[in-house]
């Protein structure tokens, strides 16, 4: 019988999850000691603070998200006082003002990936709601002093929290980002060799295909999102920051030079020679040996052996096409690009100062769905205001806070992973409750009150929390118990063991709870469909912006990292088989490359007429990509690319170089023609007797 995650995570802890919530309750007792000694006015709030800072708690993360947090308290304190400087007698204002604000932060969240800091918007919104509503809720008390002090407060408490996890962390038992990078480098540079061989076997499935390449773009947005903490790892970091930057975005170049070697001989095996289809088994025998290498010097040096065999193998050719020619130069630049995975790899561990730096897979930014997330963390507020203006209730004070934090937070998720999220939230919340009235304040209030007795109550309930935390299926249980336990006991120096009081707290916390479930059901991320012929329209927008860049390859790398998993996740979650839009996205990465190899190739033939017929290929070459994502074959980008070609022939003699620019030009419209068919087939399937074949496009 097989045990239920938490089960499992609390009746058998392995030692790292039990070696966490030990250093998750030190950190905690340690919080709560200096925040008391301090006489902080509410030392639960950096208990608050220091359970935030448990999730990923490698010293690298936790530095980076204790930098998050305070910055984030401060400009959110900050604009608190500004809010109340301006509005203090005008409440309604305030409150408007404060949802704006919150809005603004929720918003502005979506336009990052990175986790840390997604929380420092949160904490800024968190931490003028809770200087406007606790002014507020005191107004007959109220003075600039007092604007001040409460703010002063809620920053202190927060970082002192921070801090204190921070200490811990880099003191007990650490764990660092540096090991997890290896570890995550090793398992996508083996997944992406694994997907190469794939790719070249012949007998491979679609989906099979399609599995490694997912994995590999989840992998790669852990990597690139964990590479800026790196940085805060002793002197080596910053360099291994850019060895793992520079390793995502190779493996974005090998994943576009891949969609060419393998999909183009299953699409068209009549066009491809028998010589170069023993290349590509050959290819595919190394890219298994490299894989399966014991050691970083033996995968190197087979990797550079197979590029001087390509290099022997190219040569030897005797009167084969521009287009074969073209693909086997193409396997060559494959092979270097592994070369350079490899050493930044090795760079993660030894210093490699030859390297250079390379682009960050950047955060899709999409206006949109700011909008939407800004408008829905907006709404949870107002629900939470307007119940605190009709009730006056302090318990209101949580149900707007809390739900505004989880909301920011949660934001990015799909619809199905959110409401899988929010109802273990949720269960964690209603567990938490009768735990914190009962034993929490139970045996509290039967004892001294000091902060020994505070620790050897407070120690279990946090120990079995933070297991929960420790693991990522477990980890909304384990919020959703912490947080809510220590805002119902509110340990402290003067704690009032008030029932009434907690109790209130416990339902504002649940009711705050519910109230966002609800909100994200009704107001549900945008609809995946639409999402992805955003995506795709801005992939094409980004095709005709290449001429501007200074390093176009790692440019376009860097935009289509994370828009290649939101194409995937969206294609998961609408169930279809066919995994088109995923499909449609490696295009655009590849005919996206294929667009800059060939400015290389004609560097040496330019002039004011190819120039101007560059600029037009590339703009039709967009507005293709787009109808052929419609099912649409635009006959024009023949023409204009024989028109670019007889203008490049014209400027100077054919050389080596512009000897394979016929043969690309033909590649990339067979892929457009290939790729229109495949999405016609799939609107409208019952026209083709070939409804049944897996679409394969991107040759």
């Amino acid at each position: 019988m097989t045990l239920h995650p938490l089960l499992a995570q609390l009746l058998t802890p392995n030692r790292h999850a039990v070696i966490f919530a030990v250093k998750g309750v030190i950190s905690m007792a340690l919080a709560l000691l200096v925040s008391m000694y301090l006489q902080l006015d509410r030392p639960y709030w950096a208990l608050v603070s220091a359970v935030f800072l448990q999730i990923r708690p490698e010293s690298g993360l936790v530095i980076e998200k204790a930098l998050c947090q305070i910055s984030g308290s401060v400009v959110g304190g900050g604009v608190g006082i500004l809010i109340l400087a301006f509005f203090m007698p005008y409440p309604l204002l305030a409150l408007a003002c404060l949802t704006l604000w919150i809005g603004l932060n929720s918003a502005a969240s979506s336009m990052v990936h990175n986790t840390n800091f997604i929380y420092a918007f949160a904490m800024s919104g968190m931490t003028a709601g809770l200087v406007v509503i606790m002014v507020m809720a005191n107004a007959s008390a109220a003075d600039g002093q007092a604007v001040f002090d409460i703010a002063q407060s809620r920053i202190s408490e927060i970082t002192v929290g921070a801090l204190c996890a921070m200490l811990v962390s880099q003191l007990l038992w650490p764990v660092t980002v540096k090991d997890s990078l290896r570890s995550h480098s090793r398992n996508v540079i083996n997944k992406t060799l694994e997907y190469l061989s794939l790719e070249l076997d012949p007998n491979s499935t679609h989906e099979q295909r399609h599995q490694h390449a997912d994995q590999i773009l989840e992998t790669l947005v852990v990597l690139n999102d964990d590479s800026s903490a790196v940085a805060y790892e002793g002197p080596e970091g910053p360099g291994r920051s850019r060895a793992a930057t520079l390793l995502c975005n190779k493996v974005m170049s090998l994943l576009a030079v891949t969609q060419i070697m393998g999909r183009f001989p299953r699409n068209h095996p009549d066009l491809v020679s028998k010589a170069f289809s023993n290349l590509l088994a050959d290819m595919r025998v190394l890219f298994i040996r490299i894989a399966e290498a014991d050691s970083y010097e033996e995968s190197y040096r087979q990797a550079q052996a197979l590029r001087r065999a390509l290099l022997e193998h190219k040569a030897a050719y005797v009167n084969e096409s521009a287009i074969v020619i073209r693909l086997t130069q193409t396997a060559v630049e494959l092979v270097a690009d592994l070369v350079m995975v490899l050493r930044a790899y090795n760079a993660l561990e030894n210093r490699d100062q030859t390297l250079l730096k390379a682009s960050r897979l950047k955060t899709h930014r999409d206006p949109l769905v700011g909008i939407v997330n800004g408008f829905r963390t907006a709404v949870v507020f107002a629900i939470g205001a307007t119940i605190w203006l009709g009730t006056g209730s302090p318990a209101a004070i949580m149900l707007m806070i809390m739900p505004v934090v989880f909301s920011v937070m949660f934001a990015r998720f799909s619809l199905v992973v959110l409401t899988f999220m929010l109802r273990r939230l949720l269960l964690g919340v209603v567990v938490a409750i009768p735990v914190a009235l009962f034993f929490g304040l139970g045996l509290l209030s039967r004892s001294s009150g000091d902060f020994e007795m505070l620790v050897l109550v407070l120690a279990g309930p946090y120990f079995i929390g933070l297991l929960a935390l420790a693991d990522r299926p477990t980890l909304p249980y384990g919020l959703g118990f912490c947080i809510p336990f220590t805002l119902i006991v509110q340990p402290g120096n003067h704690m009032t063991f008030s029932t009434d009081v907690a109790t209130s707290n416990a339902l504002g916390l649940f009711v705050g709870i519910s109230i966002l479930y609800w909100v994200f059901k009704l107001i549900t991320p945008l609809d995946g469909q639409l999402m992805q012929r955003r995506l795709l329209k801005a992939t094409a927008r980004d095709l005709t912006a290449i001429d501007y860049q200074h390093r176009p390859e790692n440019w376009l790398n860097g935009r289509m990292g994370e828009r290649l998993l939101r194409l995937a996740n969206y294609d998961q979650g609408s169930g279809s088989p066919n995994r088109d839009m995923t499909d449609l996205g490696f295009t655009g990465l590849n005919i996206g490359h294929m667009s800059i190899r060939l400015r290389r190739r004609i560097k040496n033939h330019r002039s004011a007429e190819v120039d101007a017929k560059l600029a037009q290929w590339q703009q039709v070459l967009a507005d293709t990509y787009l109808l052929s994502a419609r099912g649409e074959i635009n006959a024009r980008f023949r023409k204009v690319s024989a028109e670019l070609l007889a203008a490049v022939h014209a400027t100077k003699e054919p050389d080596s170089q512009t000897a394979t620019v016929e043969g690309m030009f033909e590649r990339i419209a067979l892929t457009f023609e290939r790729t229109a068919k495949t999405i016609a087939e799939a609107k409208n399937p019952t026209s083709s007797s070939e409804q049944s074949a897996p679409p394969v496009i991107a040759a």
